[in-house]
Protein backbone atom coordinates (compact mmCIF):
# COMPACT_ATOMS: atom_id res chain seq x y z
CA UNK A 1 0.00 0.00 0.00
CA UNK A 2 3.08 2.84 0.73
CA UNK A 3 4.50 1.80 -2.59
CA UNK A 4 0.68 2.30 -4.63
CA UNK A 5 0.76 5.96 -2.36
CA UNK A 6 4.41 6.61 -3.54
CA UNK A 7 3.73 5.81 -7.16
CA UNK A 8 0.68 7.64 -7.08
CA UNK A 9 2.13 11.21 -5.60
CA UNK A 10 4.91 10.61 -7.97
CA UNK A 11 2.39 10.44 -10.90
CA UNK A 12 0.46 13.32 -9.05
CA UNK A 13 3.87 15.13 -9.15
CA UNK A 14 4.68 14.26 -12.80
CA UNK A 15 1.16 15.58 -13.53
CA UNK A 16 1.46 18.78 -11.84
CA UNK A 17 4.63 19.64 -13.71
CA UNK A 18 3.26 18.93 -17.21
CA UNK A 19 3.70 22.29 -19.34
CA UNK A 20 0.81 21.48 -21.32
CA UNK A 21 -2.02 23.42 -19.44
CA UNK A 22 -5.53 21.83 -19.62
CA UNK A 23 -8.60 23.83 -20.70
CA UNK A 24 -12.11 23.90 -20.25
CA UNK A 25 -14.95 25.98 -21.82
CA UNK A 26 -15.34 28.61 -18.92
CA UNK A 27 -11.38 29.45 -19.24
CA UNK A 28 -10.88 28.43 -23.17
CA UNK A 29 -11.62 31.59 -24.53
CA UNK A 30 -10.41 33.93 -21.95
CA UNK A 31 -7.11 31.79 -22.15
CA UNK A 32 -6.92 32.73 -26.61
CA UNK A 33 -7.55 36.18 -25.17
CA UNK A 34 -4.18 36.83 -22.89
CA UNK A 35 -1.88 35.01 -25.05
CA UNK A 36 -1.14 35.53 -28.78
CA UNK A 37 0.25 32.61 -30.32
CA UNK A 38 -1.58 28.86 -28.51
CA UNK A 39 -1.89 25.39 -30.30
CA UNK A 40 -4.74 23.73 -29.18
CA UNK A 41 -5.08 19.72 -29.25
CA UNK A 42 -8.45 18.82 -29.42
CA UNK A 43 -8.35 15.01 -27.69
CA UNK A 44 -10.18 11.93 -26.34
CA UNK A 45 -8.76 9.70 -23.15
CA UNK A 46 -9.31 6.52 -25.42
CA UNK A 47 -7.63 7.40 -28.72
CA UNK A 48 -4.61 5.84 -29.53
CA UNK A 49 -2.88 8.26 -31.57
CA UNK A 50 -3.55 11.08 -28.98
CA UNK A 51 -1.62 8.77 -26.50
CA UNK A 52 1.43 8.23 -28.84
CA UNK A 53 1.17 12.35 -29.35
CA UNK A 54 1.08 13.05 -25.51
CA UNK A 55 4.82 12.51 -24.98
CA UNK A 56 5.95 14.80 -28.23
CA UNK A 57 3.33 17.01 -27.26
CA UNK A 58 4.72 18.00 -23.72
CA UNK A 59 8.22 17.87 -24.71
CA UNK A 60 7.45 20.30 -27.43
CA UNK A 61 5.31 22.56 -24.60
CA UNK A 62 8.46 22.40 -22.82
CA UNK A 63 10.92 23.90 -25.33
CA UNK A 64 8.59 26.39 -26.44
CA UNK A 65 7.43 27.63 -22.93
CA UNK A 66 10.96 29.71 -23.37
CA UNK A 67 9.25 31.53 -26.43
CA UNK A 68 5.77 31.94 -24.92
CA UNK A 69 4.42 29.82 -27.31
CA UNK A 70 1.71 28.17 -25.20
CA UNK A 71 0.47 24.61 -26.07
CA UNK A 72 -2.76 23.55 -24.59
CA UNK A 73 -5.53 20.22 -24.76
CA UNK A 74 -9.41 19.93 -24.50
CA UNK A 75 -10.66 16.43 -23.18
CA UNK A 76 -13.33 16.16 -25.90
CA UNK A 77 -15.08 13.33 -23.91
CA UNK A 78 -15.58 16.00 -21.05
CA UNK A 79 -16.13 19.11 -23.24
CA UNK A 80 -18.42 18.05 -25.87
CA UNK A 81 -20.10 21.65 -26.89
CA UNK A 82 -16.22 22.83 -27.00
CA UNK A 83 -14.99 20.66 -29.16
CA UNK A 84 -18.14 21.02 -31.16
CA UNK A 85 -18.07 24.63 -31.62
CA UNK A 86 -14.35 24.25 -32.92
CA UNK A 87 -15.49 21.58 -35.51
CA UNK A 88 -13.76 18.48 -33.96
CA UNK A 89 -14.23 15.73 -36.06
CA UNK A 90 -11.32 13.60 -35.16
CA UNK A 91 -8.88 13.14 -32.58
CA UNK A 92 -6.42 14.51 -31.90
CA UNK A 93 -7.27 17.85 -33.86
CA UNK A 94 -4.88 20.33 -33.55
CA UNK A 95 -5.30 24.24 -34.38
CA UNK A 96 -3.34 27.38 -33.92
CA UNK A 97 -4.92 29.98 -32.38
CA UNK A 98 -4.03 33.49 -32.20
CA UNK A 99 -6.79 35.26 -30.05
CA UNK A 100 -10.62 33.33 -29.82
CA UNK A 101 -11.61 34.28 -33.79
CA UNK A 102 -8.53 33.82 -35.59
CA UNK A 103 -8.13 29.75 -36.37
CA UNK A 104 -6.27 28.03 -38.73
CA UNK A 105 -5.36 23.91 -38.94
CA UNK A 106 -2.07 23.22 -37.50
CA UNK A 107 -0.28 21.08 -40.88
CA UNK A 108 3.11 19.73 -39.72
CA UNK A 109 3.73 16.35 -38.33
CA UNK A 110 2.90 15.31 -35.14
CA UNK A 111 6.43 14.79 -33.43
CA UNK A 112 7.85 17.30 -30.95
CA UNK A 113 10.39 18.64 -33.50
CA UNK A 114 8.04 19.68 -36.20
CA UNK A 115 5.87 21.04 -33.64
CA UNK A 116 8.68 23.22 -32.62
CA UNK A 117 9.79 23.92 -35.95
CA UNK A 118 6.06 25.03 -37.52
CA UNK A 119 5.16 27.09 -34.28
CA UNK A 120 8.43 28.87 -34.43
CA UNK A 121 7.66 29.76 -37.67
CA UNK A 122 4.21 30.81 -36.66
CA UNK A 123 5.83 33.09 -33.59
CA UNK A 124 7.86 34.87 -36.82
CA UNK A 125 6.96 37.21 -39.42
CA UNK A 126 6.63 36.00 -42.65
CA UNK A 127 10.07 37.37 -43.58
CA UNK A 128 12.87 38.36 -40.99
CA UNK A 129 15.09 41.55 -40.66
CA UNK A 130 18.82 40.08 -41.22
CA UNK A 131 21.64 41.93 -39.82
CA UNK A 132 25.30 40.81 -39.45
CA UNK A 133 25.06 40.11 -35.86
CA UNK A 134 21.94 37.78 -36.51
CA UNK A 135 22.92 35.96 -39.51
CA UNK A 136 24.68 33.06 -38.32
CA UNK A 137 22.47 31.70 -35.56
CA UNK A 138 19.40 32.42 -38.53
CA UNK A 139 20.91 30.29 -40.53
CA UNK A 140 20.61 27.37 -38.32
CA UNK A 141 17.50 28.37 -36.53
CA UNK A 142 15.87 25.40 -38.72
CA UNK A 143 16.92 22.48 -40.87
CA UNK A 144 16.03 24.90 -44.04
CA UNK A 145 16.20 28.51 -44.32
CA UNK A 146 15.79 30.83 -47.33
CA UNK A 147 17.57 34.64 -47.05
CA UNK A 148 16.84 37.12 -50.03
CA UNK A 149 19.87 39.51 -50.53
CA UNK A 150 18.55 43.18 -52.42
CA UNK A 151 19.17 46.27 -52.32
CA UNK A 152 17.00 48.48 -50.22
CA UNK A 153 14.97 50.17 -52.79
CA UNK A 154 14.25 46.76 -54.74
CA UNK A 155 10.98 47.05 -54.10
CA UNK A 156 9.79 44.29 -56.93
CA UNK A 157 12.33 41.28 -55.20
CA UNK A 158 11.00 42.27 -51.96
CA UNK A 159 7.79 42.32 -52.52
CA UNK A 160 8.34 38.57 -54.65
CA UNK A 161 10.04 37.33 -52.04
CA UNK A 162 7.28 38.49 -49.60
CA UNK A 163 4.57 37.18 -51.59
CA UNK A 164 6.61 33.65 -51.78
CA UNK A 165 7.22 33.85 -47.64
CA UNK A 166 3.48 33.86 -46.97
CA UNK A 167 3.02 31.36 -49.22
CA UNK A 168 5.42 29.35 -47.97
CA UNK A 169 6.03 29.92 -43.85
CA UNK A 170 4.15 26.90 -42.70
CA UNK A 171 7.57 24.98 -44.37
CA UNK A 172 10.25 27.24 -43.71
CA UNK A 173 12.12 30.08 -42.51
CA UNK A 174 12.29 33.57 -44.24
CA UNK A 175 14.84 36.25 -43.97
CA UNK A 176 16.03 38.92 -46.02
CA UNK A 177 18.62 41.79 -45.95
CA UNK A 178 20.02 44.81 -48.20
CA UNK A 179 23.24 45.06 -46.83
CA UNK A 180 25.54 44.63 -49.87
CA UNK A 181 28.57 44.31 -47.67
CA UNK A 182 26.81 41.45 -46.00
CA UNK A 183 26.11 39.49 -49.51
CA UNK A 184 29.32 40.37 -50.79
CA UNK A 185 30.98 38.16 -47.76
CA UNK A 186 28.53 35.65 -48.13
CA UNK A 187 29.59 35.24 -52.24
CA UNK A 188 26.10 36.49 -53.83
CA UNK A 189 25.44 39.40 -55.94
CA UNK A 190 22.20 41.13 -55.34
CA UNK A 191 19.95 39.86 -55.74
CA UNK A 192 20.05 36.70 -54.83
CA UNK A 193 19.07 33.93 -52.56
CA UNK A 194 20.25 31.40 -50.45
CA UNK A 195 18.94 28.52 -49.29
CA UNK A 196 20.61 27.17 -46.01
CA UNK A 197 20.37 23.40 -44.91
CA UNK A 198 21.78 20.94 -42.30
CA UNK A 199 22.10 18.12 -44.81
CA UNK A 200 23.76 17.78 -48.22
CA UNK A 201 26.19 20.36 -49.92
CA UNK A 202 24.40 22.71 -46.85
CA UNK A 203 23.44 25.68 -49.50
CA UNK A 204 22.24 26.53 -52.47
CA UNK A 205 21.56 29.80 -54.37
CA UNK A 206 19.55 31.36 -56.60
CA UNK A 207 20.23 34.15 -58.98
CA UNK A 208 18.10 33.60 -61.70
CA UNK A 209 14.73 36.44 -62.07
CA UNK A 210 12.77 37.15 -58.92
CA UNK A 211 9.64 35.18 -60.17
CA UNK A 212 7.25 33.60 -57.16
CA UNK A 213 6.98 30.21 -59.09
CA UNK A 214 10.39 29.89 -60.05
CA UNK A 215 11.65 30.79 -56.20
CA UNK A 216 9.23 28.57 -54.87
CA UNK A 217 9.91 25.59 -56.37
CA UNK A 218 13.66 26.72 -56.09
CA UNK A 219 12.82 26.34 -52.30
CA UNK A 220 10.86 22.91 -52.81
CA UNK A 221 13.58 21.02 -55.01
CA UNK A 222 16.38 22.41 -52.96
CA UNK A 223 14.73 21.82 -49.81
CA UNK A 224 14.33 17.76 -50.38
CA UNK A 225 17.63 15.38 -49.37
CA UNK A 226 19.24 14.18 -52.65
CA UNK A 227 18.40 11.10 -51.11
CA UNK A 228 16.07 11.32 -47.92
CA UNK A 229 14.54 8.69 -45.65
CA UNK A 230 10.66 7.54 -45.81
CA UNK A 231 9.35 7.58 -42.23
CA UNK A 232 6.00 9.47 -40.89
CA UNK A 233 7.57 13.07 -40.43
CA UNK A 234 8.68 12.85 -44.07
CA UNK A 235 5.95 10.70 -46.19
CA UNK A 236 3.16 13.26 -46.81
CA UNK A 237 5.69 15.24 -48.28
CA UNK A 238 7.10 13.28 -50.52
CA UNK A 239 3.26 12.56 -51.96
CA UNK A 240 2.23 16.39 -51.89
CA UNK A 241 6.00 17.00 -53.89
CA UNK A 242 3.88 15.92 -57.01
CA UNK A 243 7.43 13.89 -57.93
CA UNK A 244 7.90 10.48 -58.66
CA UNK A 245 9.01 9.02 -55.41
CA UNK A 246 12.17 6.52 -55.75
CA UNK A 247 12.07 4.02 -52.62
CA UNK A 248 14.94 2.18 -51.52
CA UNK A 249 14.11 -0.90 -49.16
CA UNK A 250 17.00 -2.24 -46.70
CA UNK A 251 16.79 -3.50 -43.04
CA UNK A 252 19.90 -1.42 -41.49
CA UNK A 253 21.08 1.66 -41.31
CA UNK A 254 24.12 0.70 -42.54
CA UNK A 255 22.58 -1.07 -45.77
CA UNK A 256 20.47 2.07 -45.95
CA UNK A 257 23.48 3.93 -45.70
CA UNK A 258 25.46 2.38 -48.31
CA UNK A 259 22.98 2.39 -50.82
CA UNK A 260 22.01 6.07 -50.32
CA UNK A 261 25.91 6.64 -51.39
CA UNK A 262 25.82 3.97 -54.18
CA UNK A 263 22.44 5.67 -55.99
CA UNK A 264 23.29 9.39 -54.89
CA UNK A 265 24.71 10.29 -58.43
CA UNK A 266 21.35 9.24 -59.47
CA UNK A 267 19.28 11.30 -56.75
CA UNK A 268 21.41 14.19 -58.66
CA UNK A 269 20.80 13.34 -62.23
CA UNK A 270 17.12 13.64 -61.89
CA UNK A 271 17.47 16.39 -59.07
CA UNK A 272 14.18 18.44 -59.17
CA UNK A 273 12.40 15.10 -61.33
CA UNK A 274 12.36 12.40 -59.43
CA UNK A 275 12.49 12.35 -55.33
CA UNK A 276 15.27 9.30 -53.89
CA UNK A 277 14.71 8.50 -50.18
CA UNK A 278 15.20 5.27 -48.22
CA UNK A 279 12.70 3.42 -46.34
CA UNK A 280 13.79 1.24 -42.91
CA UNK A 281 12.09 -2.38 -44.35
CA UNK A 282 12.04 -3.67 -41.04
CA UNK A 283 9.86 -0.99 -39.64
CA UNK A 284 7.93 -0.01 -42.81
CA UNK A 285 8.60 -2.97 -44.94
CA UNK A 286 4.69 -3.57 -45.65
CA UNK A 287 4.23 -0.48 -47.86
CA UNK A 288 6.61 -2.69 -50.07
CA UNK A 289 3.45 -4.45 -51.05
CA UNK A 290 1.39 -1.54 -52.06
CA UNK A 291 4.05 -0.98 -54.74
CA UNK A 292 4.20 -4.18 -55.58
CA UNK A 293 7.36 -5.31 -54.56
CA UNK A 294 7.19 -9.04 -52.58
CA UNK A 295 7.35 -7.91 -49.10
CA UNK A 296 10.08 -9.81 -47.14
CA UNK A 297 12.73 -9.78 -49.91
CA UNK A 298 15.68 -6.60 -49.33
CA UNK A 299 16.88 -4.90 -50.47
CA UNK A 300 13.94 -3.42 -52.73
CA UNK A 301 13.45 -0.34 -55.16
CA UNK A 302 10.80 0.96 -56.87
CA UNK A 303 9.32 4.29 -58.27
CA UNK A 304 6.06 5.47 -57.51
CA UNK A 305 3.87 8.51 -59.84
CA UNK A 306 2.43 10.01 -56.90
CA UNK A 307 0.09 12.15 -58.62
CA UNK A 308 -1.46 8.64 -60.25
CA UNK A 309 -0.61 6.39 -57.26
CA UNK A 310 1.02 4.29 -59.87
CA UNK A 311 3.70 1.93 -59.41
CA UNK A 312 6.88 0.40 -60.87
CA UNK A 313 8.36 -1.87 -58.61
CA UNK A 314 12.19 -2.92 -59.58
CA UNK A 315 13.02 -6.53 -60.64
CA UNK A 316 13.61 -8.22 -57.28
CA UNK A 317 16.16 -10.53 -58.73
CA UNK A 318 18.36 -8.25 -59.65
CA UNK A 319 20.88 -6.60 -57.62
CA UNK A 320 20.66 -2.76 -56.66
CA UNK A 321 23.26 -1.20 -58.31
CA UNK A 322 23.85 2.51 -59.71
CA UNK A 323 24.26 0.95 -63.28
CA UNK A 324 21.05 -1.30 -63.24
CA UNK A 325 19.22 0.99 -61.44
CA UNK A 326 20.13 3.91 -63.56
CA UNK A 327 18.99 1.89 -66.57
CA UNK A 328 15.79 0.75 -65.07
CA UNK A 329 15.09 4.75 -63.80
CA UNK A 330 16.41 5.95 -67.65
CA UNK A 331 13.75 3.75 -68.61
CA UNK A 332 11.21 5.30 -66.88
CA UNK A 333 11.78 8.89 -67.28
CA UNK A 334 11.52 7.56 -71.27
CA UNK A 335 8.25 5.85 -70.90
CA UNK A 336 9.26 2.77 -71.67
CA UNK A 337 8.26 0.85 -68.51
CA UNK A 338 4.04 -0.02 -68.13
CA UNK A 339 2.64 0.42 -64.46
CA UNK A 340 2.50 -2.61 -62.45
CA UNK A 341 -1.19 -3.40 -61.83
CA UNK A 342 -2.72 -5.22 -58.77
CA UNK A 343 -6.03 -6.14 -59.64
CA UNK A 344 -8.69 -8.55 -58.56
CA UNK A 345 -10.74 -10.12 -61.04
CA UNK A 346 -13.43 -8.79 -62.54
CA UNK A 347 -16.85 -9.79 -61.33
CA UNK A 348 -18.43 -12.02 -63.92
CA UNK A 349 -21.76 -10.83 -62.31
CA UNK A 350 -22.26 -7.87 -59.75
CA UNK A 351 -24.27 -9.54 -57.22
CA UNK A 352 -26.38 -7.51 -54.56
CA UNK A 353 -27.36 -3.47 -54.93
CA UNK A 354 -23.77 -1.91 -54.26
CA UNK A 355 -21.54 -1.82 -57.81
CA UNK A 356 -17.97 -3.82 -57.13
CA UNK A 357 -14.92 -2.10 -58.92
CA UNK A 358 -11.78 -3.60 -59.61
CA UNK A 359 -8.68 -2.15 -60.62
CA UNK A 360 -9.55 -3.51 -64.14
CA UNK A 361 -12.80 -1.95 -64.73
CA UNK A 362 -12.33 1.12 -62.60
CA UNK A 363 -12.31 3.10 -65.66
CA UNK A 364 -15.14 1.53 -67.23
CA UNK A 365 -17.29 2.04 -64.29
CA UNK A 366 -15.96 5.21 -61.96
CA UNK A 367 -14.91 6.95 -65.32
CA UNK A 368 -18.40 6.40 -66.77
CA UNK A 369 -18.95 10.24 -68.13
CA UNK A 370 -22.79 9.73 -68.32
CA UNK A 371 -23.09 8.90 -64.21
CA UNK A 372 -22.52 10.17 -61.18
CA UNK A 373 -20.34 7.88 -59.38
CA UNK A 374 -20.30 7.25 -55.10
CA UNK A 375 -17.49 5.49 -54.66
CA UNK A 376 -16.61 3.56 -51.25
CA UNK A 377 -12.77 2.84 -51.27
CA UNK A 378 -12.56 -0.01 -48.13
CA UNK A 379 -10.33 -2.24 -46.38
CA UNK A 380 -11.70 -5.86 -45.56
CA UNK A 381 -10.21 -5.47 -42.33
CA UNK A 382 -11.36 -2.48 -41.43
CA UNK A 383 -14.30 -2.20 -38.53
CA UNK A 384 -15.84 1.16 -39.60
CA UNK A 385 -15.93 0.00 -43.63
CA UNK A 386 -17.95 -3.53 -41.91
CA UNK A 387 -20.50 -0.80 -40.19
CA UNK A 388 -21.27 1.19 -42.62
CA UNK A 389 -21.69 -1.99 -44.88
CA UNK A 390 -25.64 -2.34 -44.31
CA UNK A 391 -26.21 1.37 -44.75
CA UNK A 392 -24.25 1.59 -47.78
CA UNK A 393 -26.64 -1.74 -49.12
CA UNK A 394 -29.50 0.12 -48.34
CA UNK A 395 -28.21 3.52 -50.20
CA UNK A 396 -27.51 1.57 -53.31
CA UNK A 397 -30.91 0.00 -53.22
CA UNK A 398 -32.60 3.41 -53.48
CA UNK A 399 -30.75 3.65 -56.75
CA UNK A 400 -31.57 0.97 -58.71
CA UNK A 401 -34.46 1.19 -61.40
CA UNK A 402 -34.69 4.18 -63.44
CA UNK A 403 -32.38 6.28 -61.51
CA UNK A 404 -29.88 3.28 -62.05
CA UNK A 405 -28.96 5.46 -65.76
CA UNK A 406 -27.42 8.25 -63.59
CA UNK A 407 -26.25 7.30 -60.46
CA UNK A 408 -23.67 4.08 -59.02
CA UNK A 409 -22.96 3.13 -55.37
CA UNK A 410 -19.44 1.68 -56.11
CA UNK A 411 -17.14 0.49 -53.92
CA UNK A 412 -13.25 -0.65 -54.14
CA UNK A 413 -10.90 -3.01 -52.23
CA UNK A 414 -7.98 -0.43 -52.12
CA UNK A 415 -5.71 -3.17 -50.39
CA UNK A 416 -6.00 -5.91 -53.40
CA UNK A 417 -6.71 -2.65 -56.46
CA UNK A 418 -4.28 -0.58 -57.53
CA UNK A 419 -6.43 3.26 -57.48
CA UNK A 420 -5.31 6.12 -58.96
CA UNK A 421 -5.68 8.19 -55.68
CA UNK A 422 -3.29 7.74 -52.83
CA UNK A 423 -5.97 6.59 -50.15
CA UNK A 424 -5.28 7.80 -46.48
CA UNK A 425 -7.43 6.14 -44.37
CA UNK A 426 -10.48 3.70 -44.75
CA UNK A 427 -13.43 4.48 -45.56
CA UNK A 428 -12.55 7.03 -48.17
CA UNK A 429 -15.78 8.00 -49.92
CA UNK A 430 -15.38 10.50 -52.89
CA UNK A 431 -18.46 10.99 -55.70
CA UNK A 432 -17.27 11.34 -58.98
CA UNK A 433 -19.63 14.06 -60.96
CA UNK A 434 -21.04 13.10 -64.53
CA UNK A 435 -18.70 15.14 -66.97
CA UNK A 436 -16.70 16.09 -63.58
CA UNK A 437 -14.62 13.43 -63.45
CA UNK A 438 -11.31 15.17 -62.73
CA UNK A 439 -13.05 16.91 -59.77
CA UNK A 440 -14.04 14.08 -57.17
CA UNK A 441 -15.73 15.62 -54.36
CA UNK A 442 -14.76 13.99 -50.91
CA UNK A 443 -17.62 12.83 -48.45
CA UNK A 444 -16.53 13.66 -44.80
CA UNK A 445 -20.55 14.21 -43.47
CA UNK A 446 -22.41 11.54 -41.14
CA UNK A 447 -22.26 7.98 -42.56
CA UNK A 448 -26.17 7.64 -42.48
CA UNK A 449 -28.48 7.31 -45.74
CA UNK A 450 -30.44 10.19 -45.24
CA UNK A 451 -27.07 12.29 -45.39
CA UNK A 452 -25.52 10.42 -48.39
CA UNK A 453 -28.85 11.25 -50.26
CA UNK A 454 -28.63 14.37 -49.46
CA UNK A 455 -24.45 14.79 -50.96
CA UNK A 456 -25.35 12.85 -53.75
CA UNK A 457 -28.08 15.62 -54.70
CA UNK A 458 -26.33 18.65 -53.94
CA UNK A 459 -22.91 17.56 -55.85
CA UNK A 460 -24.31 14.90 -58.26
CA UNK A 461 -24.43 16.75 -61.67
CA UNK A 462 -27.80 15.18 -61.87
CA UNK A 463 -28.90 16.31 -58.66
CA UNK A 464 -30.89 13.13 -58.37
CA UNK A 465 -32.91 12.53 -54.71
CA UNK A 466 -33.30 8.98 -53.95
CA UNK A 467 -36.12 8.53 -51.93
CA UNK A 468 -36.35 6.81 -48.44
CA UNK A 469 -39.54 4.27 -48.00
CA UNK A 470 -42.08 6.06 -45.66
CA UNK A 471 -42.02 3.57 -42.49
CA UNK A 472 -45.16 1.81 -42.13
CA UNK A 473 -47.66 3.51 -39.28
CA UNK A 474 -49.34 1.01 -36.77
CA UNK A 475 -52.62 1.63 -35.19
CA UNK A 476 -53.02 1.41 -31.43
CA UNK A 477 -56.49 0.00 -29.50
CA UNK A 478 -56.27 1.21 -26.27
CA UNK A 479 -57.12 -1.78 -24.72
CA UNK A 480 -53.70 -3.12 -25.89
CA UNK A 481 -51.99 -0.16 -24.28
CA UNK A 482 -50.78 -1.84 -20.38
CA UNK A 483 -49.48 -4.96 -22.76
CA UNK A 484 -47.59 -2.12 -25.28
CA UNK A 485 -46.89 -0.84 -21.89
CA UNK A 486 -44.56 -3.86 -21.16
CA UNK A 487 -43.08 -4.28 -24.47
CA UNK A 488 -42.03 -0.95 -24.32
CA UNK A 489 -40.17 -1.62 -21.16
CA UNK A 490 -38.90 -5.03 -22.44
CA UNK A 491 -37.42 -3.23 -25.72
CA UNK A 492 -35.94 -0.24 -24.05
CA UNK A 493 -34.03 -3.15 -21.88
CA UNK A 494 -33.29 -4.88 -24.75
CA UNK A 495 -31.35 -1.42 -26.24
CA UNK A 496 -29.51 -0.57 -23.70
CA UNK A 497 -28.23 -4.52 -23.67
CA UNK A 498 -27.64 -4.21 -27.05
CA UNK A 499 -26.08 -1.11 -26.46
CA UNK A 500 -23.68 -1.95 -24.07
CA UNK A 501 -22.86 -5.17 -26.02
CA UNK A 502 -22.23 -3.05 -29.24
CA UNK A 503 -19.64 -0.81 -27.23
CA UNK A 504 -17.78 -3.70 -26.19
CA UNK A 505 -17.62 -4.99 -29.89
CA UNK A 506 -16.98 -1.74 -31.32
CA UNK A 507 -13.99 -1.03 -28.51
CA UNK A 508 -12.31 -4.66 -29.48
CA UNK A 509 -13.43 -4.18 -33.25
CA UNK A 510 -11.33 -1.07 -32.68
CA UNK A 511 -8.62 -2.07 -31.29
CA UNK A 512 -8.55 -5.19 -34.18
CA UNK A 513 -8.72 -2.79 -36.86
CA UNK A 514 -6.12 -0.84 -35.42
CA UNK A 515 -3.09 -3.77 -35.77
CA UNK A 516 -4.27 -4.88 -38.90
CA UNK A 517 -4.64 -1.39 -40.18
CA UNK A 518 -0.89 -1.03 -39.78
CA UNK A 519 -0.05 -4.54 -41.40
CA UNK A 520 -1.56 -3.52 -44.10
CA UNK A 521 -0.58 -0.52 -45.92
CA UNK A 522 0.79 2.74 -44.81
CA UNK A 523 -0.62 6.18 -44.22
CA UNK A 524 -3.63 4.88 -42.91
CA UNK A 525 -5.66 7.69 -40.91
CA UNK A 526 -7.39 6.39 -37.84
CA UNK A 527 -7.07 2.80 -38.08
CA UNK A 528 -3.43 2.34 -37.77
CA UNK A 529 -1.80 1.56 -34.46
CA UNK A 530 0.14 -1.24 -33.13
CA UNK A 531 3.41 -1.79 -35.25
CA UNK A 532 5.59 -0.08 -36.90
CA UNK A 533 4.34 0.68 -40.26
CA UNK A 534 3.22 3.91 -39.72
CA UNK A 535 3.73 6.33 -42.66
Amino acid sequence: MRYSLHLCGLLASLALASDVTQLKKDDFKGFMEEHDLVLAEFFAPWCGHCKALAPEYESAATTLKEKDIQLVKVDCTEEQDLCQEYGVEGYPTLKVFRGPENITPYGGQRKADSIVSYMTKQNLPAVSDITKDTLEEFKTADKVVLVAYFAADDKTSNETFTSVANGLRDNYLFGATSDAALAEAEGVKQPAIVLYKTFDEGKNTFTEKFDKEAIETFAKVSATPLVGEVGPETYSGYITSGLPLAYIFAETPEEREALAKELKPLAEKHKGAINFATIDAKSFGQHAGNLNLEVGKWPAFAIQRTDKNQKYPFDQEKEITEKEIGAFVDDFVAGKIEPSIKSEPIPETQEGPVTVVVAKNYEDIVMDNDKDVLLEFYAPWCGHCKALAPKYEELAALYGGDLASKVVIAKVDATANDVPDEIQGFPTIKLYPAGKKDSPVDYSGARTVEDFIQFIKENGSHKVEAVLPAEPEVEEEKEDLPEQAAAATEKVAEKVADAAEGATESAKSAASEATEAVKSAVAVDDDKMDEHDEL
